[in-house]
């Protein structure tokens, strides 16, 4: 059996295109993002546990507490700034606690983020990383400790 086949020349091709290619990747693609967002969202984390309480009271007790780990480089990104004012900083490392990724997930919930590190000040949160090293290189953090 012979099979004819037709070849177009490419600007052929450019003036009569044919429907767009989907995204080769199916679970981003974006008609499905929605439905793959919401599948993906993490569940509520209960407030009431209690490392939900551990992370209350300690940030209510301590004027400056950092949630970090020993490993990340934006952890001690954070701390150097303490250090160099001689700021007494309440440092929790999650990973070498037992409840860590619970108490990374209530962080999540409280900071709209589960990345480390979580740096507060007088209770409120104040940023990660570069937000702290930005304050530091400002003047900004400074401010806090007269």
């Amino acid at each position: 059996m012979l099979k004819i086949t037709r070849c177009l020349h490419l600007s052929q091709l450019l003036l009569y295109p044919a429907t767009p290619p989907k995204f080769p990747y199916p679970l981003l693609d974006f008609e499905l993002m929605g439905a793959v967002g919401s599948a993906l969202k993490s569940p509520i984390v209960d407030m009431s546990t209690k490392q939900a309480k551990f992370v209350e009271n300690t940030i209510s007790s301590n004027k400056v507490v950092i949630f970090s780990k020993t490993y990340c480089p934006y952890c001690t990104m954070a701390k150097e700034p303490f250090r160099k004012l001689n700021v007494d900083a309440h440092i929790i490392e999650l990973d070498g606690n037992p409840d860590g990724n619970e108490i990374q997930a209530v962080l999540g919930e409280i900071t709209g983020a589960k990345t480390v590190p979580r740096v507060f000040i007088d209770g409120k949160f104040v940023g990660g990383g570069t937000d702290i090293k930005r304050m530091f290189e400002t003047g900004a953090l400074q401010k806090y400790f007269p």
